[in-house]
């Protein structure tokens, strides 16, 4: 339970997401709630949106790659939580292959017409969850959990109660950064409420559980192996 513990604020917020999701959800009809939230487009936000939701395509590889500079285990531990991720998304999309806010409003809603941003491929299928969200949330999650566990382990370097500051602050941040992925997908119309909340629980729940196995292997040798060891 340390590492659970040691990120209770990203997992609180988490929860509180999921929350205000299902509520809005419940109330409001789907194609309300995206016509909503995906009501106010400038030419700024177009052109942030439309690279930051790219971030979670490609960063990931990179970031798993960073962490064998720094420990093996974690580079391991990142490189599962997304790849799981990913896996248990990619299976429940082609389960449940919903179709996307473009083809759902043209089948359903023909006369509305959606806030498209210029130079974006729009996809039409293969909807819930969202797997951007998922890559989002499990990179995050998993950032969370190494960045705070440095900072645990070397609080001694903080004057008294500016790590728990720190730890807590860097949590925000990580979520913050992952809910702003998220709403990347609506504000593209590539993808409903419902399927961020779907991919944000999937990441969630494998990231939960690779924490609470985690102490199985954390501190073994291979796990502090990193790229310039032998070299030390």
């Amino acid at each position: 339970m340390r590492f659970i513990k040691q990120n209770t604020v990203f997992i609180g917020l988490c929860l509180a997401l999921f929350i205000a999701l299902g509520i809005a959800l419940y109330c409001v009809p789907k194609a309300d709630l995206h016509l909503w939230l995906n009501r106010y487009h400038t030419p700024f936000l177009d052109t942030f949106f439309r690279y930051y939701t790219k971030v979670a395509e490609w960063f990931p590889y990179i970031i798993a790659l960073l962490l064998l500079l720094y420990k093996a285990g974690w580079s391991a531990f990142f490189a599962a939580d997304a790849a799981l991720s990913s896996l248990v998304g990619q299976a429940v999309k082609h389960i449940v292959n919903a179709p996307r806010p473009l083809t759902y409003f043209a089948q359903n809603y023909p006369d509305i017409q959606l806030q498209l941003v210029e130079g974006v491929r729009m996809n039409r299928f293969f909807s819930f969850p969202s797997g951007h969200t998922i890559s989002f949330f499990a990179m995050c999650f998993a950032l969370s959990v190494i960045v705070v566990d440095y900072i645990e382990c070397n609080k001694q370097r903080y004057p008294n109660g500016i790590s728990t500051i720190a730890q807590e602050t860097i949590q925000v941040l990580f979520f913050c950064l992952a809910l702003q992925g998220a709403y990347s997908r609506i504000y593209l119309s590539q993808h409903f409420a419902a399927d961020i909340c779907g991919g944000a629980a999937v990441s969630f729940t494998i990231s939960v559980i690779l924490c609470l196995l985690l102490p199985l292997v954390y501190g073994k040798k291979w796990f502090n192996w990193h790229f310039f060891a032998k070299k030390q």
